[in-house]
């Protein structure tokens, strides 16, 4: 339970406690990361991933200065925790560059199901880095969800390679980067929250670019590819954003189980990595733990308000 001062903060236009909001809010990021993943994995087998990175980041502070700075000005990227904006850069970068190298070798479902240990480590830093209370039924849900994860990584299999860890390790930065978002929710806008951390993608990602080889796009299909991947990148970040301002960081991590069933769909359809019966149990192991804890958290609420 987050304390009274820091709800009155959010209502104070900077979000709000609305467990149905955030949840919806998270539905759309999650169906956008999928394809933001699906097109870094069609175009790794191209085009060096450090001029991916730099796509990414470039096309998320283009389309955030057109869409957000005639309303916002310069107040766009004034923040009032600049140190907490930076980290929250840092790790963004660090997250999407494991996860992009790691879909090298890693199939789309499979990445994103041990990419899930994400929501683990957010639950378990939610209680002394935000002070919010988690009781046992959603601890034992987003253990459940995890375990979920496990049928389908199925350990000991050869899936266990660099790819896997790489993963794991976008994970952790990740887990850590939605921590932080909650935290500065209470404090700056969404729009200065995504521009910021578009913005210190962008200068480490340009810092990088020089050591790489630059290989043009082949087709107008490729070019196409490479200015969306700001687009979806910036839309997803923004709306997961949106969620943490809503609700609490151990309700809002474990919704992100959804992604589960676009990427698994995309995988096969764009790759052909067809899920087996494993894969299928897994995912809806995953799904039924992230809409127990959705219905709990939505039940507790209404306790509150009576």
């Amino acid at each position: 339970m987050t304390n009274p001062s820091s709800h009155s903060a959010r209502t104070a236009g900077r979000g709000g406690n609305s467990a149905l909001r955030a949840a919806l809010y998270m539905c759309v990021a999650v169906s956008l990361f999928p394809i933001l993943n699906a097109s870094v994995k069609y175009l790794g087998r191209s085009y060096p991933m450090p001029e991916i990175f730099w796509a990414r980041f470039a096309g998320h502070v283009v389309f955030c200065l057109v869409a957000l700075f005639p309303r916002y000005g310069r107040s766009l990227i004034r923040t009032a925790r600049p140190g907490v904006q930076a980290w929250r850069s840092i790790l963004l970068f660090g997250a999407s560059a494991f996860y992009f190298v790691g879909l090298r070798t890693v199939a789309l479902p499979t990445a994103s199901a041990i990419a899930f240990i994400g929501p683990i480590i957010v639950t378990a830093l939610s209680v002394p880095m935000l002070g919010e209370r988690v009781g046992p039924r959603r601890w034992a849900a987003v253990t459940i969800g995890f375990g979920g994860a496990l049928i389908i990584i199925q350990p000991g299999s050869d899936v266990v390679q660099w790819g896997a860890i790489f993963v794991m390790l976008d994970a952790l930065c990740y887990a850590f980067y939605q921590i932080l978002s909650r935290k500065i929710g209470t404090v700056d806008p969404a729009a200065v929250s995504i521009t910021l951390a578009g913005i210190g993608g962008f200068a480490i990602s340009s810092a990088i670019l020089p050591f790489s080889k630059i290989v043009l796009p082949s087709s107008l299909f490729d070019g196409l590819v490479f200015i969306l991947l700001g687009l979806w990148g910036l839309l997803g970040h923004f709306f997961v954003i949106k969620a943490f301002q809503w609700g609490a960081a151990s309700f809002v991590a474990p919704m992100g189980y959804g992604e589960l069933v676009g990427s698994t769909l995309l995988g096969y359809f764009l790759f052909a990595d067809f899920p087996d019966l494993w894969t299928w149990i897994g995912a809806a192991t995953i799904v039924a733990s992230g809409l127990y804890i959705a219905y709990r958290e939505h039940k507790l609420q209404r306790l509150r308000r009576v």
